[in-house]
């Protein structure tokens, strides 16, 4: 067995904050290790207060409980024990996470005296867990999850100022800006791609935002019950509260569609498997209940009488207005070019990674610029290099370091194909409304938007408000999505590892890599 190389464990080390924090006991192994390349882009594009999740391995069932036997053990001795193989790029602490399992059980029941040393292909053992019943009532259509066609016809405002309750009124500070909460509902819809509806129907059954004119302390700060995260970041505040939501809610929507995830993951450490007659909608919201309640509450929450309830209260039946599927089989992706000029070379520093989001499809891939990082400057600056347009289109929105490139070119980025650039400075990027032609100058990449420490250009691709994954290498039937081409180079994923992969074109390969002194990370057209 080779030892897990040094080259994909750097890598994950610099990737996210939580990685960082994961793997910092690694960082002793990766000592002896060659010194990795210069960093010259670090990159994400989640809050930095919530943690990227591992994609989903599945655990054999091993014990059956009713639903009206709701306690459930959390001793790793009294239930049946699982194995899982180790891959290329694991860290103990990693897989920990993954199957939410205390790092010290884990240690102990693998009996690993030192637990920063893992090889390839070790089996290790894992607590089994219990399985409780899940539930087969569908609770939303997919067009009612995603900011689908339709969903830029809903008056945010309208049915604001329509309610009687704190939502009326109430405000958050981001980013040291004072905000509304009707302009907190549509940032979080538009760059999650979740509709507003599914939001404000879950501020109101969980902390009665829509009825209520003066709730709880508690239900102020707190309105969606979100914890905090591993680390002790507080999710205090509305906007806090909304996109951890909105990341659960994709990331249990396309962990469904994905073909990764097959059950809800219970705060009383309960499974409960997804019934094979759901949809990706319903899944996406069981999953986000799961996050913060027991079975018992759970079981309430994603039955008729529960969330549904409270939607179809304020938003009637969403099952109404028949839109799916929002992906079409067989569906093609429009010819597009690398996001630069023709004859730039520039730097392949991300394989696929989550759209918007830690929870969302892995939709987006990273390019930096080929500039030096100026003297003086920290790794984030406004490079001289301009990303492009990859096809012809409108702009449908520019703000806060996003670039929406819509190619349908009605200006709705909800319907057809619509390409996100991350990460444009503001100075000198495009303004919305304009119309652009392939190679037409975008923006200039910088850190601004989302969450980054490095200067680079983060590129996604949606369809009908749906992330498109860059690479599908495991998809349900359903779920048959085109790969992601730009210049003939077709992004690859490797499977179950986020920002790895290649680009290939015919014979020609380009791989992921955080450096400037290797040639295999270097592309162009």
């Amino acid at each position: 067995m080779a030892f897990l190389r040094c080259g994909v464990l750097a890598r994950n080390v610099m990737m996210t904050e939580w990685q960082r924090m994961t793997c910092g006991l690694m960082l002793v192994v990766l000592g002896a290790c060659t010194s990795p390349p210069e960093v010259i882009v670090i990159t994400a594009t989640f809050q930095p207060t919530q943690p990227t999740p591992t994609p989903f391995a599945q655990l054999i069932p091993t014990e059956t409980v009713n639903a009206g036997s709701p306690v459930l053990s959390q001793n790793a001795q009294d239930v049946a024990q699982q194995s899982y193989t180790v891959q290329p790029g694991d860290t103990l602490s990693g897989i920990a996470l993954r199957f939410d399992i205390e790092l010290d059980v884990l240690q102990t029941l693998n009996d690993l005296p030192n637990p920063d040393l893992l090889e390839v292909g070790q089996v290790l053992r894992l607590p089994g867990r219990l399985i409780v019943p899940g539930s087969d009532f569908r609770i939303l259509p997919d067009h009612r999850l995603v900011r689908a066609p339709g969903s830029a016809d809903f008056d945010i405002d309208g049915f604001i100022d329509s309610q009687p309750g704190y939502i009326r009124t109430a405000t958050d500070e981001v980013d040291d800006i004072i905000y509304s909460a009707r302009d907190i509902v549509r940032r979080v819809s538009l760059e999650y791609s979740i509709d507003a509806r599914l939001l404000l129907a879950l501020l109101e059954y969980k902390g009665g935002w829509l009825s209520d004119p003066a709730p709880s302390d508690d239900a102020r700060t707190y309105p969606l019950g979100a914890p905090a995260s591993p680390f002790g970041f507080d999710r205090n505040g509305l906007y806090r509260q909304l996109t951890w939501a909105a990341d659960r809610l994709n990331d249990g929507y396309y962990g469904w569609k994905l073909g990764e995830d097959s059950e809800a993951v219970l705060a009383d450490d309960g499974r409960a498997p997804y019934s094979a007659a759901l949809n990706a909608a319903t899944v996406g919201v069981q999953s986000m209940f799961s996050q913060t309640a027991d079975y018992p509450t759970w079981a309430s929450q994603v039955s008729e009488s529960g969330f549904y309830a409270v939607y179809m209260r304020y938003f009637g039946d969403p099952f109404s207005d028949p839109r799916e599927p929002l992906v079409p089989l067989g569906l093609t992706q429009p010819v597009l070019t690398l996001p630069f000029a023709a004859d730039e070379i520039w730097f392949y520093t991300g394989g696929w990674h989550g759209g918007w989001g830690s929870g969302s499809a892995w939709a987006a891939v990273d390019f930096a610029p080929p500039d030096e990082r100026p003297d003086g400057s920290s790794s984030c600056y406004v490079s001289d290099y301009f990303a492009t347009a990859a096809a012809d289109g409108v702009i449908a929105r520019s703000a806060d370091g996003a670039v929406v490139l819509d190619l349908d070119g009605d200006g709705d980025e909800s319907t057809g194909w619509t390409i996100l650039y991350l990460h444009i400075a503001s100075l000198d990027r495009i303004p919305g409304g304009v119309q652009v032609r392939r190679g037409d100058r975008i923006g200039r990449p910088s850190c601004e938007g989302g969450f980054s420490t490095g200067t680079h250009l983060h590129i996604a691709r949606r369809y009908n408000g749906e992330w498109i994954t860059a690479s599908c290498v495991v998809c349900r039937n359903e779920s048959d999505y085109p790969p992601f081409v730009m210049s003939d180079w077709q992004v690859i994923g490797l499977a179950g590892q986020e920002y790895q992969g290649f680009l290939r074109r015919g014979n020609e390969q380009r791989i992921a890599e955080q450096g400037r002194l290797i040639l295999d990370n270097r592309v162009g057209w």
